[in-house]
């Protein structure tokens, strides 16, 4: 497997390109610089899944969350997430959509009987809440049970991405989505979306974590996945977009100084 495939199968494979974007960032900082270049040659959309947060009261690590950002109110800075989110795409001629769900942080238990979330306690919020803690939930590379109902709506929505309705002879678009390195539950969760979609799907290197973190070797050897490919053309412009993202970056990259870190994607063994 060369990178004259990833051109010949992403770039100018005819398809349209539908990038799976867990956050409001995720498919710039990890697949910017191909996408810029493949907007030239096929239609490019991002669709960004946890685009929202709630009302408080917050978690602890939600609180800090919000803090290291600048804000106190987590609709107020999703606001702007999704405005920034808007802007950055819109300049570099890509489409997007925010599905709206809610992001793993801000994510509470749903009411039984209902699937409503709760209502959590101003005591002690982190009881009512899907992943409490940061560190050792939201990144500790486990779904939570009550994530079900997410996960069924994650399902239909990529399914409904992959096959179009109006797609002819039942054929849709080229899908991206994350290798979830790092093992973020909300990357998790549009990875196993996007494998169970049963489509055509390119997995993407998640920046930055790449650059801590190794594939799933047994994803990747139970989805027949090739050797990684790279993508280094264009980093330079990228860092420009993803310093657009104001609320996030300087939380990532403090002064502004992103690295230059080669783009890397995974294509199915059948592709080659």
């Amino acid at each position: 497997m060369t990178p004259d495939l990833l051109t010949t199968t992403v770039v100018r494979g005819g398809s349209p390109l539908v990038v799976l974007s867990p956050h409001l960032d995720d498919a710039v900082l990890s697949c910017g610089a191909l996408l810029a270049h493949a907007r030239r040659y096929v239609p490019v959309t991002v669709v960004t899944l946890f685009t929202a947060a709630t009302p408080p009261p917050y978690t602890l690590s939600a609180r800090r969350f919000l803090r290291l950002a600048g804000m106190r109110d987590a609709e107020e800075l999703y606001a702007a997430r999704r405005a920034e989110d808007r802007e950055v795409l819109t300049a570099m001629g890509i489409a997007w959509r925010h599905a709206g769900l809610t992001e793993g942080l801000f994510r509470r238990k749903p009411r039984r009987g209902t699937g409503e979330p709760r209502r959590p306690s101003r005591l002690l919020p982190e009881r009512d809440h899907v992943y409490p803690t940061y560190r050792a939930h939201l990144i500790a590379g486990r779904i939570s049970p009550h994530d079900d109902g997410v996960q069924r709506a994650l399902a239909r929505a990529v399914g409904a991405l992959a096959v179009p309705p109006d797609a002819p002879d039942g054929t849709g678009p080229l899908l991206l989505a994350p290798l979830a390195i790092g093992g973020h539950v909300d990357h998790l969760l549009v990875r196993k979306a996007a494998e169970q979609c049963r489509r055509r799907v390119v997995y993407y290197g998640d920046f930055p974590y790449t650059r801590r973190h190794a594939v799933d070797s047994d994803f990747v050897q139970h989805n027949d996945l090739g050797r990684p490919v790279t993508w280094t053309d264009g980093l330079h412009a990228k860092t420009a977009s993803i310093l657009g993202y104001r609320t996030q970056a300087p939380l990532m990259f403090p002064g502004g100084r992103v690295p230059l870190s080669p783009e890397f994607y995974l294509l199915p063994r059948c592709f080659s």
